[in-house]
């Protein structure tokens, strides 16, 4: 199974491991764009980052941290909350970012999401 028990989302948290959660397509056809949220645990607290990256991939190339940022400044994503508990930082990523509970996987693993889309057609998630 791919996603995250809430249980096992949060238990790696507080182990210091991140989560995160392919978003799918952004913006418009001229510039094809895909993103996704990430929770890490850090000595601030739980910080919740959202990515947007040039849909630059393939089924052979998935690794969304090596894709172009849509926006230059912001190549390690864009700082969403910084809160004190796994189960705040993971309602704040999909409060603020649409992300959905239950879709949750361990940080490296948004990329075979992100092959998924693509064998899909690249259509809508």
């Amino acid at each position: 199974m791919r996603y995250l028990t809430d249980s096992f989302a949060v238990g790696a948290l507080r182990r210091g491991q991140g989560i995160e959660q392919f978003l799918g397509p952004v913006g418009s056809g001229d510039a094809p764009a895909v993103s996704w949220v990430s929770v890490e645990p850090t000595r601030r607290g739980f910080v919740v980052m959202l990515h947007t990256v040039e849909d630059t991939g393939g089924e052979d190339f998935c690794d969304l941290l090596e894709f172009p940022p849509l926006d230059p400044d912001e190549e390690f994503g864009r700082e969403i909350a910084v809160v004190d508990d796994p189960p705040s930082a993971m309602a704040v990523a999909e409060d603020r970012t649409g992300a959905l509970r239950g879709r949750w996987v361990n940080t490296g693993m948004a990329g075979d999401e992100y092959r998924d889309y693509v064998r899909a057609g690249r259509s809508k998630t």
